[in-house]
């Protein structure tokens, strides 16, 4: 019988992650998280960890644990993972979504990226651990959530608001999206760990105006009102702003003191970069979905548009105030999901343990912070006053569109980059 190891059981996990259906189309009709909780939960207590399964609602099930370092003096650290996955077209893959298939050297399936393969990496490393006998120095707090992808109601957010009690010494936490390597070069390899990530704020907008016929003349018509809005605001070209994890990220990836004239000449210079850099100079507001009428001939009393807002760390105000001018009077806005920005400093031990558990793997390794345009559970921890990193390690192939991965078509993982992500992990632990 082979022996159970970190970078075998890695692989093996995340296979049957990914053959769990968790898929999340944010309306709570799905398939839930309980099953891949009940997944965990067993395969933390294969190894001696209790682990406690807590249901927001019918199946939407969220999984806590922790284990007890040899330092009582230390604060804690969470490692977390979210358990949900979008959903998937099975007739657009290679492969189907929940084979967790590994062909062409990868793992194949939903979730391989966003972020089973996380969730598989964490159990595997403390599984690892506590086989060998390796408690850590500090407390570590396991949390597997339930709904990230639809902003973590029945999740991370739920945990916050009605069992704050369980995050009790913990003050550092790592998940995702960070730790993945770039490739620039033969001799530059960057790892891109998140340090800040952008406010959400998905809007319905909604216009009212004057129902009539079609044939007749109408000033006060709901469309135009909302179609012309929604123009202004698509439209708008927001102003670059430099915020400290950017500039920390030209600094310490490039050695530029980046400047608002110079950023986006800067930006275009990074190639597989340029889409999640750029995405993090400014303010986004994206139109994303438009409904109104019942009859071509009916001018209708109602029109509403949904919009994609992202707003930078300390623009929050600015933001807000901007789109408001930019909707004008007969607008009006509401929030589907609204959550904060958050951003912490690239320094401190946690870092420097990111940092030295990436470069003894991968001599060379540079550890760069950057800003994610999305979000993630972290919002929800940062309440609690809980300092967090996205630091999910892979060493990647310098081809791999690894942020097209995400919710994208034909998701997978190489397999050397998950045990790549155990064997740092497992470092990082004793370092951090």
């Amino acid at each position: 019988m082979t022996a159970v190891t970190g970078e075998n059981d890695v692989v093996t996990l995340c296979q049957e992650l990914i053959r769990i259906d968790s898929t999340n189309a944010g309306d709570n009709r799905g398939p839930g998280e309980r099953e891949a909780a009940e997944y965990v939960a067993a395969k933390l207590g294969e190894v001696g960890i209790e682990a406690t399964i807590l249901e927001s609602d019918h199946k939407r099930a969220n999984v806590v644990a922790r284990i007890e370092g040899t330092n009582p003096d230390r604060e804690g650290l969470i490692l977390h993972g979210h358990l949900d996955v979008v959903p998937f077209r099975a007739e657009d893959w290679r492969h189907h979504p929940l084979s967790g298939e590994i062909a062409d050297g990868c793992v194949w399936g939903r979730g391989a990226v966003d972020m089973k393969d996380m969730d598989a990496m964490i159990l595997a490393t403390v599984r690892k651990r506590l086989r060998e006998g390796r408690r850590p120095e500090r407390d570590v707090l396991l949390i597997f959530t339930a709904d990230e992808e639809a902003g973590g109601n029945y999740g991370a957010q739920w945990l916050v608001d009605k069992h704050p009690h369980l995050f009790e010494g913990a003050t550092e936490a790592i998940g995702e999206v960070g730790g993945f390597s770039v490739t620039l070069a033969e001799d530059k390899r960057l790892y891109l760990i998140e340090a800040a990530e952008k406010g959400i704020a998905w809007m319905k907008l909604t216009a009212t105006g004057r129902a009539g016929h079609g044939s007749m003349l109408n000033h006060e018509n709901a469309i135009t009102e909302l179609s012309e809005a929604l123009a202004r605001l698509g439209r708008y070209e927001w102003p670059i702003r430099i915020t400290p994890t950017v500039s920390s990220f030209f600094k310490e990836a490039f050695d530029i003191e980046i400047e608002a004239e110079s950023a986006e000449a800067a930006v275009a210079k990074l190639g597989p970069l340029a889409r999640m850099i750029g995405a993090t100079l400014r303010n986004t507001t994206n139109p994303t979905m438009l409904e109104s009428g019942y009859k071509a001939n009916v001018i209708p009393q109602t029109a509403t548009a949904r919009v994609d807002g992202r707003f930078l760390p300390g623009q929050e105000e600015e933001f807000f105030q901007t789109v408001d001018e930019l909707l004008g009077p007969n607008v009006t806005r509401e929030f589907d999901y609204h959550d904060i920005a958050v951003e912490t400093s690239f320094d401190g031990r946690l870092v420097k343990a990111m940092a030295d558990a990436l470069e003894l793997e991968d001599p060379g390794a540079k550890a760069v912070p950057y800003m994610l345009s999305g979000g993630t559970d972290l919002k929800a921890f940062s309440r609690l006053g809980i300092r967090g990193f996205g630091f999910a390690p892979l060493k990647l192939p310098a081809d791999l569109d690894f942020s097209g991965m995400f919710h994208g078509v034909d998701e997978r993982v190489p397999v050397d980059s998950l045990q790549f992500g155990v064997r740092v992990l497992d470092r990082f632990l004793d370092f951090s």
